[in-house]
């Protein structure tokens, strides 16, 4: 006689604090912290950048925990733009239920002083480089890509400190890329889709969690394109080609 089969439960989603500084719109300050499920489409905008990164403002390089909204950074086009929200979470990258690794771009890795030293960032921060093997289809135009895909092992590395790490992500006036210790990351934005397969509870969850907006699409559009997800480290050394 056959064991009886028990039916395989689905993995449990936790919950995570999430700390939030922004600019409402009618330009007084929010500062807050709000729970909320730790799934993809929440992670990502605060999982970019680790404490100590270095923003270029109009002011001189600022550490990113140092930010405030209202602050104006730099963008890789030149043009100057306001914070306008600054998400943040703490992750312990080793916890053996929810494992999130993050990347180590050494220094030089994408030409002279970029970065100038080296950087930490997390799951959600992209970098405005277009893989190798999309240059032909965008005809050199630059896109946006998870930094994750450029890991080799040389260059860029995967590391998973033992210990809690803060990570934090920013949302400007409009959709841009910034100057992160000398590279050119990407600002928040969730995507135009991103809470299409979500739930409406879900979907107002998350836009509460950003008082400057009421509709996804307030997000405004994107800046660059963004290549698509390989979903690994995949990348060799000729990454940094």
């Amino acid at each position: 006689m056959r064991p009886a089969q028990t039916a395989q439960a689905a993995p449990k989603i936790g919950v995570r604090s999430y700390e939030i500084a922004a600019l409402r719109e009618d330009g007084s300050l929010f500062i807050g912290q709000q729970r909320a499920p730790a799934m993809p489409l929440f992670e990502s905008a605060y999982s970019a950048f680790a404490r100590g990164s270095v923003i270029q403002t109009t002011q001189g390089p600022v550490a990113i925990e140092d930010l405030q909204p209202g602050d104006r950074v730099a963008t890789a086009d030149g043009r100057d733009a306001d914070v306008v929200w600054i998400g943040s979470s703490t992750f312990v990258p080793a916890d053996a239920g929810k494992r999130t690794p993050l990347y180590r771009i050494m220094a030089d890795s994408f030409g002279p002083s970029r970065p100038s030293l080296f950087l930490t960032v997390g799951p959600g921060a992209r970098i405005l480089k277009t893989p190798p093997h999309l240059r032909a289809e965008t005809n050199g135009a630059p896109m946006l890509t998870p930094v994750r895909d450029f890991v080799d092992g040389v260059n860029v590395i995967e590391v998973v400190p033992p210990t809690p790490v803060r990570l934090f992500h920013l949302c400007l006036s409009r959709h841009a890329a910034i100057i992160a210790g000398g590279l050119e990351m990407e600002s928040f934005h969730p995507g135009p889709n991103a809470t299409k397969t979500v739930s409406h509870g879900m979907r107002d969850l998350f836009l509460s969690m950003f008082p400057q907006v009421a509709h996804i699409s307030d997000f405004g559009p994107l800046a660059y394109p963004r290549a698509p997800e390989s979903g690994g480290a995949e990348a060799s050394a000729a990454s940094m080609a």
